[in-house]
């Protein structure tokens, strides 16, 4: 296949959405890890339910907003909030992320990043980590309404004048995967954490552990 560009989620995928508690597990204790995967969880149920309800509220409104909750829930201290939400903006890159960047851009291909973050998060993400292989950073504010939504899918497919079968499309999110997939993507698994991918009527064409995998496809 003739690809013509790289398309990667950004949270989970590039960032460690968990990062941000871990580097406060001294004040969190023991229960950082299931703090963390509560947030994250809480952060995309309410992108999913607002698509639904047609209320849209950008990525950081929301990441505040599921935050309050977890923090209640996990009954954290209050005055840590502004610090993990800080943390939130400067996520911590997979080990092998900038090396995988590195070796692409040296391919003529289109590289970008296509992610539910608003353009400053997306940005200052890129930014802090001194990521300066991307050709594009697409936000889902363009369209209004987050991923799974096939007009989010649609943003890189129009600019550069594709088809979705020349995409290749990374997300170490089982449900995006197939979000890209059944948009027509050739939609790659960064399985992580050796998990179990969902029943969405989407398998997905490779399976990696880590983004060096790519390398092999491409």
């Amino acid at each position: 296949m003739d690809f013509k560009a790289i398309v990667f989620d950004a949270y989970g995928t590039l960032f460690d959405v968990n990062s941000a508690a871990e580097k406060c597990k001294h004040k969190i204790g023991d229960k950082w890890e299931a703090f963390a995967n509560f947030w994250r969880t809480t952060q995309l149920e309410y992108t999913w339910l607002r698509s639904l309800m047609k209320r849209h509220k950008n990525f950081w409104q929301i990441t505040e907003d599921s935050l309050d909750k977890s923090m209640k829930i996990f009954n954290i201290d209050k005055n840590m909030k502004s610090e993990l939400l800080n943390l939130y903006k400067v996520l911590s890159p997979y080990p092998e992320v900038k090396e995988v960047l590195t070796d692409l851009k040296k391919k003529n291909l289109k590289l970008a990043i296509l992610s539910n973050g608003t353009p400053d998060l997306i940005k200052g993400l890129v930014s802090s980590n001194n990521l300066d292989a991307f050709d594009d950073l697409f936000s889902i504010e363009e369209v209004k309404i987050y991923k799974p939504d096939s007009k989010v899918y649609d943003l890189p497919v129009n600019k550069y004048k594709v088809q979705p079968k020349e995409v290749v499309f990374l997300s170490a999110n089982t449900w995006d995967v197939s979000g890209g997939g059944n948009f027509g993507y050739n939609a790659v698994w960064v399985n992580r954490n050796n998990s179990h991918f969902d029943n969405l009527d989407y398998k997905p064409k490779k399976e990696i552990k880590n983004l060096k995998g790519l390398l092999e496809i491409v």
